[in-house]
């Protein structure tokens, strides 16, 4: 299974891309779309217009995103909101199933406390993939987002097959 992973940013939106096989993940690209500081409109069509490339390079199986959360300014809270609906258009355009994680959920699964620093983050992301350096901090976070994926469907996946395992025991 392919991962794209996306930290979405009206500025900068960082991007993962991870591949997992036989319960390894490997990490395959990952990188920063800058959209400058022009109109919001022409930052979401580059953003779109990014991620299309991607996706169309990359051929990921599934997109994971990192959820819009509220901070103080409720104006950044909507540019985040509209940067993160370009990024899902740009998967969902071309039939990939798009799924979100909270802020605090990624950084559970990656360094195993809901409110991890940054540095902890790319620090994590470094060790779990092996990589010789941390990436910079907004593709970190989406290889972080990837990650939580894939350790979020492994683990579903093993439920089921326990719950399928026991219910085959009760016939």
């Amino acid at each position: 299974m392919r991962v794209l992973g996306i930290d979405p940013g009206s500025r900068i939106t960082g991007y993962g891309i991870i591949e997992v096989s036989g319960g390894e993940s490997r990490y395959i690209d990952c990188g920063c779309i800058r959209a400058g500081d022009g109109a919001l409109p022409q930052r979401l069509k580059i953003i779109f217009q990014s991620l299309t490339e991607i996706i169309a390079d990359a051929r990921p199986d599934t997109v994971a995103i990192e959820s819009v959360f509220m901070n103080r300014n409720a104006d950044s809270a909507l540019k985040l909101g509209r940067a993160q609906g370009a990024a899902m258009c740009a998967a969902v355009v071309q039939d990939l199933e798009v799924t979100e994680y909270t802020p605090a959920q990624v950084k559970q699964a990656v360094v195993g406390k809901g409110n991890a620093a940054k540095e902890q983050i790319q620090h994590m992301v470094k060790i779990l993939l092996g990589l010789s350096k941390s990436p910079q901090a907004d593709a970190s976070d989406a290889l972080a987002v990837a990650l939580t994926h894939i350790h979020t469907s492994q683990t579903l996946l093993k439920v089921k097959q326990v719950s399928a395992a026991r219910q085959g025991r009760m016939r």
